[in-house]
């Protein structure tokens, strides 16, 4: 029962993962060039959530970590589209704070055992060094954006974050694969292919563009 609500959670969150990403699709679609409507990082964020839960149920210190990573970006998106002053207040202090409640709770309450989540019996040196690459990879796609958009002053999906986001997809593709994770496995098979027609889709507007 415990490993189905694990997996439950898991899946949950990439199916909102999935979500922004074929909202996002459909929307590029329509207008022929890549955008980023609010609703992609609406479900990011609630998503996030979900999965950094995910990440600690499972001892998995690299899913953690590549969400902490873009998890803030994710409500900076949000403002920058003018809406997160539509959330309640008592909502956007949940997501203000989230980040650190599960580790306060867990430490103080004794559950916390960072020796779990780094013990080599759980998982190899080198599986872990490739989960944890490939989450920094995959997240600073989102680091790119980030300041991308304050450039611009709007919420943007540059070329650049799409080659980063297939790469870091890839690599956390095949760590799922040695990890047994059917949740990571799951998210990233099919966003792959959607990267990967993202990056069409741009190189075909900016040459049109040229």
């Amino acid at each position: 029962m415990k490993h189905v609500l694990i997996f439950g959670i898991g899946f949950l969150a990439q199916f909102l993962f999935m979500s922004r990403i074929i909202v996002q699709w459909i929307v590029s679609e329509k207008h022929k060039k890549v955008l980023a409507p609010v609703l992609f990082w609406e479900f990011s964020l609630f998503a996030s959530v979900l999965l950094f839960v995910y990440g600690y149920l499972r001892d998995d210190f690299a899913i953690m970590l590549g969400q902490v990573i873009t998890y803030y970006i994710y409500i900076r998106n949000i403002q920058l589209e003018e809406q997160w002053k539509k959330f309640p207040a008592w909502l956007r202090g949940f997501f203000y704070a989230f980040p650190l409640i599960i580790p306060l709770y867990f430490y103080n309450n004794r559950v916390m055992d960072m020796a779990v989540l780094f013990n080599p019996e759980h998982i190899s040196f080198a599986l872990m060094t490739l989960g944890i690459a490939s989450q920094v990879l995959f997240t600073l796609r989102f680091v790119y954006q980030w300041a991308y958009s304050e450039r611009r002053k709007e919420s943007s999906l540059p070329l650049g974050f799409w080659v980063l986001s297939l790469a870091g997809s890839s690599l956390i593709f095949t760590y799922a694969v040695f990890r047994l994770d059917p949740v990571l496995l799951a998210g990233h098979a099919a966003g792959i292919i959607i990267y990967y027609r993202n990056i069409c889709i741009l190189r075909k507007y900016q040459a049109q563009a040229a």
